[in-house]
């Protein structure tokens, strides 16, 4: 068990793939994703977690964290016990001098979305920020995946005007 601290941005372009060291494909579900808690299945290339997140703290930077690794297989069954809208997205790796910006591409509904993301020891901790970097939507619940899983990046336009 432990705190998540993390940030998140929207990436303006796509430089950044001209400068990550790993990349992973993603698929996750959420077996629930009541806004005090998630509880999340995601399959990464070889392996499998199930994550339980609880409620952000008022700023949307700090949240309880648990996480389980499972087997691929458990994971393949649980997914379809999931809530509709699995989601799909490779994440780049990206070094930038004490930190690792985790970047995702989002496939299917959510195309079109990239948000990048940098996990910090304390909340006002200082980062270098990429140029590659665009808005900061920390604590905006609509990026949030459990969000996208139920109104999906492609739809926003009727919904949010």
């Amino acid at each position: 068990m432990s705190l998540e601290i993390e940030r998140k941005f929207l990436v303006k372009n796509e430089d950044f793939k001209k400068v990550f060291y790993q990349k992973k494909q993603l698929k996750q579900g959420y077996l629930n994703s009541d806004k005090n808690r998630t509880v999340r299945v995601r399959i990464s290339n070889d392996s499998a977690f199930l994550t339980i997140k609880g409620k952000s703290n008022s700023t949307g930077t700090t949240r309880f964290e648990w996480e389980k690794e499972i087997n691929s297989v458990e994971a393949e069954q649980l997914l379809l016990l999931c809530e509709p809208s699995i989601i799909t997205k490779t994440r780049f790796y990206i070094k930038a001098e004490n930190h690792i910006f985790e970047v995702d591409e989002f496939y299917g509904d959510n195309e079109g979305l990239i948000i990048a993301e940098i996990e910090l020891n304390t909340e006002n901790e200082l980062f270098k920020k990429p140029l590659w970097l665009g808005t900061e939507v920390t604590g905006d619940k609509r990026y949030y995946n459990s969000s996208l899983s139920k109104i999906p990046f492609k739809i926003w336009a009727k919904i949010y005007k």
